[in-house]
């Protein structure tokens, strides 16, 4: 099973310095790979009465910028959204951005997308909240497009290019695209035309429906289900050495090929802290 580390950026600051030192201890611990979560703006709760969700107090790193500084910084770690909102972004833009991320860090992107949940965000991005999924998968077919051929001429309903092409093209020809989220929809589309699948829940009775619902579409389109790469999470706060390792060995028993592990939410104050979370939960993943 591959380990990744989610970075705290809501709980982490801005000081590029840590940023790197967090980088580093990250691969020099032995984790596979970096997570990092996406969102442009932050909404103002007090205008919007029950809002839920993350507001102007939240700080998120842009990921693509971020992750051409960590591939500078960095040697072996994949870099991976979980995940792009990419129906609120122009479509060959994110393509030229992943790609030239993926050329900086000697092809070690893997693209987490999702459709998001936040009107507020893609009102500012001049983008349909309404149509997202739908567009989702035409965003989809154009990037590996963009990213296999020099050249591309693609009409869909939402995007159009006329002979025109990305430079420089990824090392890797498709970049993997992991789609994110537990809606059926996305679960017809994680079996039709994922990588793999970032699920949103844990294993209670619930989660374990939604892996059998996946089994089971998979199984009708004639897809092995072992072709697809599943990430869950751990989450340190609350939990203990016992723990981490059975949600890791549940989560193995699954199907799940990568886990990653969340240090936000446990009350850590600095930088280092988050490190050494990671340290302590590491050799109770490790399965």
């Amino acid at each position: 099973m591959k380990l990744g580390a989610i970075f705290p950026q809501t709980e982490f600051g801005n000081d590029p310095v840590a940023i790197r030192d967090y980088v580093q201890a990250v691969e020099d611990m032995g984790y596979d790979h970096l997570v990092i979560y996406d969102h442009v703006l932050g909404a103002d709760a007090s205008v919007r009465p029950g809002w839920r969700g993350y507001g102007l107090g939240d700080a998120f790193h842009e990921p693509f910028v971020f992750y051409g500084y960590a591939a500078a910084v960095s040697k072996h770690l994949e870099l991976v959204t979980a995940v792009i909102i990419l129906p609120q972004r122009q479509t060959a833009l994110v393509a030229k951005q992943a790609a030239e991320v993926d050329v900086l860090s000697g092809g070690r992107l893997r693209l987490g997308i999702g459709t998001g949940w936040n009107a507020v965000e893609y009102e500012a991005l001049g983008e349909d909240f309404h149509t997202r999924g739908k567009r989702s998968e035409e965003q989809v077919r154009l990037m590996r497009e963009l990213w296999a051929k020099p050249v591309v001429t693609f009409e869909g309903k939402w995007d159009k290019v006329t002979a025109a092409g990305l430079n420089p093209l990824p090392v890797q020809r498709p970049i993997p695209i992991w789609f994110g989220g537990s809606d059926d929809r996305l679960l017809e589309r994680v079996v039709r035309m994922g990588d793999g699948w970032f699920p949103l829940f844990g294993l209670n009775a619930d989660g374990k429906a939604k892996l059998e619902k996946l089994r089971a579409i998979a199984a009708e389109r004639g897809r092995d289900f072992k072709t697809i790469g599943i990430e869950s999470r751990v989450d340190f706060k609350g939990g203990n050495e016992d723990a981490w390792n059975k949600t890791t060995r549940d989560w193995k028993a699954e199907g799940a090929s990568h886990m990653m592990v969340n240090t936000m939410g446990a009350g850590l104050k600095t930088p280092k802290d988050h490190i050494e979370a990671l340290r302590k939960v590491k050799p109770a993943i490790t399965v």
